[in-house]
């Protein structure tokens, strides 16, 4: 069977990640999995990953962030944003569409119901949720807010994780670090995802100050051009976009994350504590502390130094707490590839 994955965003974050690790869910099941991104998506994942990918427009409102100006302006294209992937999926006839995240899966169900072909949503933002919900079988994440809660045809499920995201390799990532690394510290990973937002560059920046003899390393891409100077600082490793995230994991101490996501995630699956920064994009707000309790200390941007001190004090308790939800983590992926297999089955 064939499934068409419709991806919002860039294809280089946390969006086009869901999408890969539950492709490679399906196609351990069999399925043949291709995707669809945005006219202006640079897809670096898929790139890197030598996989090619249909273009087709798929509307971003900003998530979480949308505005009203922004809602309006994606609906405005999103007609013919349907048009274009509907004469995709006629093409290319998929047993199944699976639309991921806001933007992508609007379009992506949309477009599956108009062709009458099944489809499964895979959900965390508002508008995402308003829209799938009326149409197909869907899932949602926990930055979802229907995740958690009892909705017939919507289920609450982790972010879905790679299994090679267990198998980081310390050696690599200690030959991937420049000189001032010190692997006799502490390594604290700061991330706000694939991009990096002014908000956790001022709080690595305020960590550097402190003086904390750690190795405080930062990934992502800068937003700004501008936030490379925050972080313009003896007492940081500045990465930039990598790859490499599972190897840096497991020489990793402690993350401090934005309050979503995969990386979240990830740092979970590996029992690697976590410190979740509030509002670091755009303000919102996730309530990662509440969705892995005790695994995950919550801090606003400038407590960043009382936030990190305390969840290295209590590593040992907090990487116990996280191993507790890894298992569960782990098998996200399979678990929403059985759902959109039984969903593909229905066109049989």
């Amino acid at each position: 069977m064939k499934a068409l994955f419709t991806v919002t965003g860039r294809g280089m974050g946390g969006d086009a990640i869901t999408a890969l690790n539950i492709a490679g869910a399906l196609e351990r099941r069999g399925f043949e999995c291709e995707f669809a991104l945005d006219h202006s998506a640079p897809g670096i994942l898929f790139r890197k990953r030598g996989i090619e990918w249909h273009r087709v427009r798929i509307p971003q409102a900003g998530g979480h962030a949308a505005s009203k100006a922004k809602l309006l302006s994606a609906a405005l294209r999103t007609t013919r944003a349907i048009y274009e992937t509907w004469r995709l999926i006629r093409r290319i006839r998929p047993d199944v569409v699976v639309g991921v995240i806001g933007g992508g899966a609007v379009v992506g169900c949309l477009a599956a119901k108009i062709a009458g072909v099944p489809a499964v949503g895979v959900l965390n933002t508002p508008t995402d949720s308003k829209v799938c919900t009326r149409l197909n079988r869907n899932v949602a994440l926990p930055e979802s807010d229907l995740f958690g809660r009892d909705i017939e045809g919507v289920e609450s499920i982790y972010y879905p994780m790679s299994p090679d995201i267990t198998l980081g390799d310390p050696e690599i990532a200690c030959r991937r670090m420049p000189p001032q690394f010190d692997p006799d510290r502490p390594t604290i990973v700061l991330s706000s995802g694939s991009s990096l937002f002014k908000a956790m560059a001022e709080a690595a920046a305020r960590l550097a100050d402190s003086g904390m003899e750690a190795n405080i390393t930062v990934l992502g891409h800068p937003l700004r051009d501008e936030y490379l100077k925050i972080i313009d600082h003896e007492g940081i490793i500045n990465l930039g976009y990598i790859d490499w995230v599972k190897d840096l994991y497991s020489i990793a101490d402690l993350a401090v994350l934005s309050d979503d996501g995969v990386m979240v995630h990830e740092a979970i699956a590996l029992g690697v504590p976590v410190v979740a920064l509030r509002g670091v994009k755009y303000g919102r707000y996730h309530n990662m502390g509440a969705v892995f309790r005790g695994a995950v200390l919550e801090a606003d941007p400038e407590d960043i130094v009382e936030a990190v001190s305390a969840a290295l004090e209590r590593s040992d308790e907090l990487r116990r707490a996280a191993r507790k939800y890894s298992g569960d983590v782990m098998g996200a992926a399979d678990r929403i590839a059985e759902i959109i297999e039984e969903e593909a089955g229905r066109r049989q």
